[in-house]
This record gives C-alpha cells, sequence and structure tokens, in this order.
C-alpha cells in the first residue's frame, strides 16, 4: 500500500536515483562500519546504503513506517529504533572499540537546527555526519563572519565541527516536493576544537545575535564591558556578523575561564 507523506512529520521523500547514487558516493560507506539513518522513510537510501554495509541502524518517528521497515527488512541486516530523533540518544547504539558512528539522514525541515544542536551532544561519539537540509540551513552552517546568513548557528556548529556544502538538490528529486532547494552537507567533528565552556559559549552568542542590527557593545551591555570586549580582540562598534568563532570563544572564556 502507498505511504501518504505525513505534513506533521515533514515528510518529503527522495526519489530521484541519480541523486541517491551521488549522496551513497559522498558518504563512502564501508562493511564494517557502524552507521545510524535518521527518518529512513521508505527506504530508498537504507537500501543502498545496505548494499555496501554489513548491518545499520534507522530511527523513525512514525508508526507505519517502523512497520513497513520491520517488514523489509531482516533484524541482522537492520535494526530499527521507533521514536523521536530529538530524544534519541545515540550513545546507545553499539560501536566496535576504536570505531565511531556514522550519521545520515535527510533530516525534516522543521525540525533541522534542534535535531543538529541535539546531536552535537554527542560529537565525541562520531565519526562523520551526512544530511540533506534546506539549502538556506545549509549555507547559516558553513557561512563565514562578514556573510549576512553568519549567526548562532554558524558560530556553534562551526565550533564543533569542519563542515562543508556538498551539493544542491532540486525540489523534483523528492515526492512530495518541497517548497525550497535542498543541499547536502558534510559535518566532521572538529579535532582542534577550542578550549571553552559550550553552555557559556552558547548563552554569549545567544545575546549576541538577539539584536544583530545593534553594535556589539550594545547587544553584549550587562553581560561583559566595553574594556572586556575589546580585550577579546573585538572592535565593540563592530556587529554581531563580523565577530569571528575564535573571539566569541574569547568572550565566553572571559565569563567561564578554562583552567
Amino acid at each position: 500500500m502507498k505511504h501518504v507523506a505525513r505534513k506533521r512529520f515533514g515528510q518529503n521523500f527522495l526519489t530521484d536515483k541519480m541523486v541517491l547514487d551521488n549522496i551513497i558516493d559522498a558518504i563512502g560507506p564501508q562493511p564494517d562500519q557502524t552507521m545510524v539513518e535518521i527518518g529512513p522513510g521508505l527506504a530508498a537510501m537504507t537500501a543502498l546504503l545496505l548494499k555496501h554495509l554489513k548491518h545499520m541502524h534507522v530511527v523513525e518517528l512514525d508508526r507505519d513506517l517502523v512497520a513497513r521497515l520491520e517488514k523489509s527488512f531482516p533484524r541482522e541486516k537492520l535494526t530499527v529504533h521507533s521514536g523521536d530523533a530529538l530524544k534519541f540518544d545515540f550513545s546507545t547504539i553499539p560501536v566496535p572499540p576504536g570505531h565511531k558512528l556514522r550519521v545520515v539522514g535527510n533530516l525534516p525541515y522543521n525540525i533541522s537546527s534542534p535535531l543538529l544542536f541535539h546531536l552535537a551532544e554527542f560529537a565525541h561519539l562520531i565519526e562523520d555526519q551526512h544530511f540533506m537540509l534546506q539549502k538556506e540551513v545549509v549555507e547559516r552552517m558553513v557561512a563565514a563572519p562578514g556573510s549576512k546568513v553568519y549567526g548562532r548557528l554558524s558560530v556553534m556548529l562551526q565550533w564543533r565541527y569542519d563542515m562543508a556544502l556538498m551539493f544542491i538538490v532540486a525540489p523534483t528529486a523528492f515526492d512530495p516536493p518541497p517548497q525550497v532547494e535542498s543541499a547536502i552537507v558534510r559535518m566532521v567533528p572538529t579535532r582542534r576544537a577550542l578550549p571553552c565552556d559550550g553552555a557559556t559559549l552558547e548563552a554569549v552568542v545567544l545575546k549576541a545575535f538577539s539584536q544583530r542590527r545593534k553594535v556589539i557593545r550594545n547587544c553584549l551591555a550587562g553581560m561583559f564591558t566595553e574594556a572586556q570586549i575589546a580585550q577579546a580582540g573585538i572592535d565593540p562598534a563592530s556587529r554581531p556578523e563580523t565577530v569571528a568563532l575564535e573571539q566569541y570563544v574569547a568572550l565566553a572564556n572571559l565569563l567561564k575561564p578554562q583552567s
């Protein structure tokens, strides 16, 4: 029976074979790797990945699709986790010693940012992530200081990951077609993360970008003095979108110094 895409789950199923093949090539799955797919949907990508992998895991919220997946694939090839990826504990997936988890998925656009922040909590357990996202979101993720779309998402994710926009995918590659273009992003947890308390950095960045049209000394008033902003190597008259990750980290370390 044909599955009708459910709007409340943000379902847009990828159907273009050439795009699917390009994604598999970008991921480069190897037989002994531990991989988890978020939101496998109708399993178009799952089936292609399983041609290369001995076994994989998927996390699916839609119970009808969970039943379909369990019926379509043997348990020795596919472990289906029924639940919300936003609440899923990725550390529960067993990984052989010396290995890390690889994460892939066509992420629902309506929860993409919260899901990326949830996954960041497990960055130390992850080798890499390849996701299909709204192109606009990927552009924000990889944006450099000075860009109009550089903001909280850029700073917080660039602190944890090295990221690259791999390629763009047209709406016609999906059923039903979304209203926007999509893009594939590669995210590799950085090995040279700047020492910093994550919650403090998040608080600083959130306050800085809450009024991005103002200069940073006004945005951060009450949290930092003008002298402290200058101490972090920032011109107090600059705007939040021109301040580099390293400078936001320096501010956070003024509030909570690293031992």
